[in-house]
């Protein structure tokens, strides 16, 4: 059964995620179409449903539905599952469910309906007017004069836009269902059905807030932001400090500091020359922007009325396949570098809101202090430990294992230190020699972060080089450095383009180093062997 729904809540879903989406009190799925075994598509116009009556259609959608035999397909599935099993109150196994928006991805297609349809050029294309309906019929309106007043358009104050409403989602399942047939030769293996499955577990569980945390964190971040905006004001005298016109101005003609931009690390870089006022200022801006505070916003825009943010994981996200994250962004939180003890004082304080008496405990600067209790903000529940795990040097491991460079994998089945194992491959000096902070276990580093998939000078500045004290002089060097101190992955790197090439152009298939480049349906594939 192909499904597709239009709802209506006044939670904003751009803001809040789909789970918190439905807990409004005022969430109803409007419109539900389908289509079972590829025929035509239904629609059930739910604000006509009348208990006294039978309405056949959506009978048959019911029985279908809680159908465990049945498979549910959907663009995006999480969206349906979710308000389905809120308006029915039941559980919405996701082994049941199919999502035709992963395996686009899987195929480098968008993630967007309307993209899809684009790009394999259907037959059936999303109607683009759907935007409109749906700021009309399925977010709250104004209140005006001209609409007496109201908070929320309804069906009959536009009939016609509401029948245009109940087509568009059956084109919706048209267009799903012309996705799904285009790329039926390319299934989701079962493999990765398994880990979408988890995936939803994943995100319908979520994981616990502390909500005390959270609600003082973001009170302290407003009392700080409106202090650290008088001190600029009294440093500038502007209008206003947070324009970025503005204080680019100040700091150019009146402070003659010729800053180009007020960007994170452009700041930084000037802060360094930068003396008496102008660096007064940038030590404010510095504090007024950090970004990792705001994620307490975002905590309290997602959390659920059982204190937990969920949807926080896109399954294949990104276009290797990795899981991206959304809202919270759980896998970019930032370090600590406070103690225990300092942690558990400020988070103690926090909660209670003393943030006078924590100022005299402790010196760090507000804005710094929030963005180190981000990550103690995620609690597990009373009884439980939070297990935290990561994948190690992962690319590193991966690109040694299938060039087969033996002494990494020697470095991984013993002590572990790759950056300092590459640092003393490259610099020909004893690994014992170099220790934490040395800035050669530095070049190491950023070498393996940035050159391991044919990455270039390019490469290591956008992953900091230049930041970490390396002369841009120097990336060339690395580089070289790099690849001939891994000969067998430069080889690799070559093998792996010949073989793409040259099953292109003989339309044959290729091997090297375990795997199989074919073509399949005019799609070259590379397999696993």
């Amino acid at each position: 059964m192909n499904i597709d729904i239009e709802t209506y809540s006044s939670n904003d879903i751009l803001k809040c995620g789909v789970y918190k989406y439905v807990e409004a009190k005022d969430f109803e799925i409007l419109i539900i179409a389908y289509s079972i075994d590829g025929g035509s598509v239904s629609a059930i116009d739910m604000t006509m449903l009348d208990d006294t009556e039978f309405h056949a259609s959506y009978e048959t959608f019911k029985i279908a539905l809680f159908d465990p035999n049945v498979k549910k397909h959907a663009f995006n599935a999480n969206f349906e599952r979710t308000c389905l099993a809120k308006h029915f109150d039941a559980d919405m196994p996701p082994e049941e469910w199919s999502c035709t928006m992963v395996n686009a991805t899987r195929l480098g297609l968008p993630s967007s309906l309307e993209k899809v349809g684009n790009a394999l050029n259907l037959q059936n294309q999303k109607d683009r007017a759907g935007k409109n309906l749906i700021r009309y019929f399925s977010v709250p309106c104004k209140p005006t004069k001209v609409n007496g007043g109201r908070t929320r358009n309804l069906p009959q104050h536009d009939p016609v836009k509401w029948q245009q409403f109940i087509d568009y989602c059956i084109r919706d399942v048209e267009v799903e269902m012309s996705i799904a047939t285009k790329t039926k030769d390319f299934p989701v293996t079962e493999e990765e059905q398994k880990y979408w499955n988890l995936d939803q577990r994943i995100n319908d569980r979520g994981i616990k807030l502390s909500k005390e945390l959270m609600l003082g964190a973001n009170e302290l971040d407003k009392m700080s932001k409106e202090d650290l905006l008088k001190q600029a004001i009294q440093i500038t005298r502007l209008e206003n400090p947070n324009s970025t016109s503005q204080l680019l101005k100040w700091l150019n003609e009146e402070q003659g500091l010729d800053i180009p931009n007020l960007q994170k690390k452009t700041v930084q870089e000037y802060l360094k020359r930068a003396t008496g006022k102008a660096k007064q200022m940038l030590e404010v801006r510095l504090q007024i922007s950090k970004t990792s505070v705001k994620k307490y916003n975002k905590m309290h825009d997602m959390m659920c009325v059982d204190e937990r943010v969920r949807g926080l994981f896109q399954f294949y996200g990104a276009s290797t396949g990795r899981w991206a994250g959304r809202g919270v962004q759980l896998q970019n939180l930032t370090k600590h570098y406070m103690s225990a003890v300092e942690l558990d004082i400020a988070r103690d304080f926090i909660k209670a809101q003393r943030f006078d008496d924590l100022s005299l405990l402790l010196a760090t600067p507000p804005q710094d202090l929030l963005s180190q209790l981000v990550r103690t903000t995620f609690v597990a529940k009373d009884g439980y430990e939070l297990a935290v795990s990561d994948f190690s040097a992962i690319e590193a491991r991966v690109i040694a294992w299938y060039a087969k460079e033996q002494w990494r994998l020697d470095v991984f089945n013993t002590h572990g230190k790759i950056y300092e194992a590459s640092a003393a491959q490259m610099f020909g000096v004893p690994i014992e020699s170099i220790t934490k902070g040395d800035p050669l276990r530095q070049k190491g580093k950023v070498s393996e972060l940035a050159l391991g998939y044919q990455g270039g000078p390019g490469a290591l500045k956008a992953m900091g080089a230049l930041d970490m004290g390396i002369n841009e002089s120097e990336l060339q060097g690395l580089v070289d450095s790099w690849r001939k101190a891994n000969p067998n992955i430069v080889n690799f790197w070559k093998a792996c383009q010949d073989a793409a090439i040259n099953t292109v152009r003989s339309r044959k298939t290729h091997y090297t180093h375990g795997l199989r480049f074919y073509i399949k349906k005019g799609l070259l594939m590379i397999e696993i062997l």
